[in-house]
């Protein structure tokens, strides 16, 4: 059943929601005011808010719109007094999903509250189909450096273990992060991608685990983290080996505790994330030279899986060469160009030292530069040149 936090400065009317959705096989929790609301649904996820209008500390309005900033999937129900209809129709207005009137009317709560779990459930299964809409891209290749990989994700990805991806730039490493996460338990859940060398380092703590106002100059509002937008799901660390030792530490702790701090509070915030992680570098290297913690890769190196370099798996190059080609002439809604086997084995013998990304903006290349059949002279002219 359902999570429900109560919020109302009358114990009486908690008490009373709280033991009505208790009776309903729901779990409740209840807060006396907007701001102890507010750092209960920091801490932990709820599926349903129901809260007063008028509280002191923070009120119901002000509590809506924290919530709609801060955690927009979360479904609100208000409780209105008389004379605050008005009020109530203008939360509706903001995104509260509906409201009931004091004194309280049994069927009507629970009437209320069976209508907007159902919303809730709807939402989320929409939001499930659209990420099986947008596919993941498969694993192409028969050889078997790439079925190893392949064998390994199916092994580990219905569990919870940790894993570090281990391979050179282009290779695949962010689609075998990928396969993890949609062939484990928590598929319908968020995957969040983090580019740990993208983000400047003083930036880094803010960008994993979140800010509070006001905790630096353009922390004009309260933001959370990757760490806990992942909650629930997966967060995918790429190029960890770029990452300062600090923000290291923070995440180290993130991984034992399953807790995080926001920059600029001392509150801890329970996270449920399964953790993954990548790196072009050698990480045993990073250690011996002082620039990673070996305690974090002993965490992270739970599994290994090394992807390959393209030169190590030359007998997949056709099978790639074919499949961008249609995938990217689907996506552009013409026919396949075909490709002479001059063409390919030309392809297959070249050095391929940016590996998948690179093979794939060459066969997009020749797609845009070529006639409908992709010859030798076509390769040499617009591949071979170029690399």
């Amino acid at each position: 059943m359902a999570k429900i936090l109560v919020i109302d400065d009358e114990r009486s009317i908690r008490n009373i929601i709280g033991e009505l959705l208790e009776m309903e096989g729901h779990t409740v929790k209840t807060a006396e005011n907007g701001v102890q609301g507010y750092e209960m649904i920091g801490g932990e996820a709820f599926d349903l808010v129901i809260s007063d209008i008028k509280m002191p500390e923070m009120d119901g309005i002000e509590l809506l719109d924290k919530l709609i900033e801060t955690h927009p999937d979360t479904t609100v129900i208000m409780i209105s007094g008389h004379g605050n209809i008005d009020t109530a129709v203008e939360c509706i207005k903001k995104g509260a999903f509906d409201y009931v009137e004091k004194p309280i009317d049994m069927n009507r709560i629970l009437v209320t509250v069976k209508n907007a779990l159902e919303r809730g459930s709807l939402v989320k299964e929409t939001k499930t189909l659209r990420r099986r809409v947008n596919k993941v891209s498969e694993i192409v290749g028969q050889s078997p450096a790439i079925e190893r990989v392949k064998t390994l994700i199916d092994k580990v990805a219905v569990t919870d273990a940790r894993v570090l991806i281990t391979g050179s730039n282009g290779t695949g490493k962010e689609l075998v992060a990928k396969w993890l996460h949609e062939k484990s338990d928590r598929a319908s859940m968020p995957f969040v991608e983090v580019n740990c060398a993208a983000i400047p380092s003083e930036l880094i703590e803010s960008e994993l685990f979140g800010h509070e106002k006001g905790a630096f100059t353009s922390a004009i509002k309260q933001r959370k983290g990757k760490f806990e937008q992942a909650d629930g799901g997966t967060i995918f660390l790429d190029e960890i080996g770029d990452m300062s030792l600090a923000a290291q530490a923070k995440v180290l702790r993130a991984l034992q505790e399953r807790k995080i701090t926001r920059v600029g509070s001392d509150k801890d915030i329970t996270v449920d994330a399964r953790v993954l992680a990548a790196t072009n570098k050698n990480l045993l290297e990073e250690i011996a030279k002082g620039n990673f913690r070996e305690d974090l890769y002993h965490r992270l190196s739970v599994i290994l899986i090394h992807v390959p370099n393209l030169s190590d798996r030359r007998e997949d190059i056709p099978l790639l060469v074919n499949h961008f080609i249609r995938t990217i002439c689907a996506g552009k809604g013409r026919p396949a160009n075909t490709i002479t086997a001059e063409a390919m084995e030309a392809l297959c013998g070249m050095p391929w030292t940016g590996n998948i990304r690179e093979l794939h903006n060459a066969v997009e290349r020749l797609l845009i530069l070529s006639n409908q059949e992709i010859t030798l002279e076509d390769v040499k002219l617009y591949v071979m040149q170029e690399a």
